[in-house]
């Protein structure tokens, strides 16, 4: 065999292993004692940001204030698609009744193509209703480089709180992104999109 061939075999081998490892391995999971860890509900109030700005090729308007201290219910990373440029990480969260680990430990909880999906392992832990108010996929986008390094070290299980506005995003092509601004809204429309000027993260002990 050649040394061409033997680097190339080398090249696709370490190729597959790096897909395998990233497609595969489990992501870290935080453990939390039973119990309402993160009891307020976000925060919004008024935008206090009154002019559009640009990031890259998108238009931002501010439509709300925005704060929250939540539970990381489950991650997505996203690498395609015009959303993933603005918007490269999905975080479904949960905070109050939902922010407990009795609760959404009995929830089989997932995210695909920027939706948030749960359902119950057994008997609902608590009625749907108090799981959609209390629970919600945000749409985030990092506004600096300290938010998006941060972002490195959410997991399923951490406790992030998180400072900025609920956004609309539109471009010159007629392309738009709303936020929700409402809590108590479920199906299309519902997730907020969210440009993220602090995030804290808080973590312990991992399975």
């Amino acid at each position: 065999m050649n040394s061409g061939v033997r680097v190339g075999l080398w090249g696709a081998l370490i190729a597959i292993t790096a897909f395998s490892v990233w497609n595969f391995w489990p992501e870290p999971v935080i453990e939390r004692e039973a119990g309402v860890l993160c009891p307020e509900i976000p925060v919004q109030t008024e935008a206090s940001r009154r002019n559009p700005w640009l990031h890259d090729e998108f238009m931002i308007t501010a439509l709300a204030d925005y704060s929250i201290s939540a539970v990381v219910l489950s991650r997505k990373d996203y690498v395609s698609g015009r959303e993933s440029t603005l918007s490269p990480v999905d975080l479904a969260l949960g905070w109050g009744p939902m922010s407990d680990s009795f609760v959404y430990d009995k929830l089989d909880i997932s995210q695909s193509g920027r939706w948030y999906k749960w359902k119950p392992k057994g008997l609902e832990p608590i009625p749907r209703k108090e799981i959609e108010r209390n629970s919600a996929n945000v749409h985030i986008l990092p506004a600096n480089r300290a938010v998006r390094t941060a972002l490195a070290d959410v997991y399923h299980g951490s406790i992030v709180h998180m400072s900025g506005y609920l956004v609309k995003v539109t471009a010159d092509t007629g392309w738009a992104w709303a936020s929700s601004t409402t809590r108590d809204d479920t199906g299309h429309g519902a997730c907020e999109v969210f440009w993220v000027e602090t995030l804290e993260v808080e973590n312990q002990s991992r399975k």
